[in-house]
């Protein structure tokens, strides 16, 4: 086609690879905690349970990146990134190809989450969540995640690779 890299330059060739290779969907979300050790979980529209702030990164975009940008937009506050707490590959699930998180540990003022606009066509509302709430109102990948998240960065621990939110079976 007219405009296309030539496959017998350096550029053509990995256009040509690049272009045959498998994408995988990234999403960033934000561990978010107040004084009480409650996690903040945002009420969606279009979902059944509860879920962590962020959402998908843009192609091109750094999922650092992204979460800070996913919380500017649906809550309208300024966010700060402590450290990568976890990442966790989610198998495919109910039409969705297989993806992987990245989960921040991440600080807001409360006063500000107090304050928040949501944005109103993805978030109805947001609470702060004791453990009992998370279990009761996530899907269950989400409060594995939390729960194993919570208890890295307790333990003074690096970032956490997970596999569906748990640890993975190495065996």
């Amino acid at each position: 086609m007219h405009g296309d890299a030539d496959p017998f330059t350096r550029e053509g060739f990995i256009a040509t690879l690049n272009a045959g290779l498998p994408t995988k969907r990234a999403i960033a979300q934000a561990l978010i905690r107040n004084e009480h050790g409650e996690v903040l979980l945002c009420e969606l529209v279009y979902k059944k349970f509860w879920d962590l702030p962020g959402g998908v990164v843009d192609p091109g975009e750094s999922p650092a990146h992204a979460v800070v940008r996913e919380i500017r937009e649906e809550l309208s506050v300024d966010a700060r990134i402590r450290a990568l707490a976890a990442v966790s590959w989610l198998p495919p699930w109910r039409g969705w190809d297989d993806a992987t998180l990245f989960l921040f540990d991440v600080e807001v003022a409360e006063a500000d989450i107090a304050r928040a606009v949501l944005e109103t066509r993805e978030i109805r509302a947001v609470h702060w969540a004791d453990d009992v709430t998370v279990k009761a109102r996530t899907a269950d990948y989400t409060a594995r995640l939390i729960e194993r998240t919570v208890q890295q960065l307790a333990d003074g621990g690096g970032t956490a690779y997970l596999e569906d939110g748990a640890d993975p079976d190495w065996a």
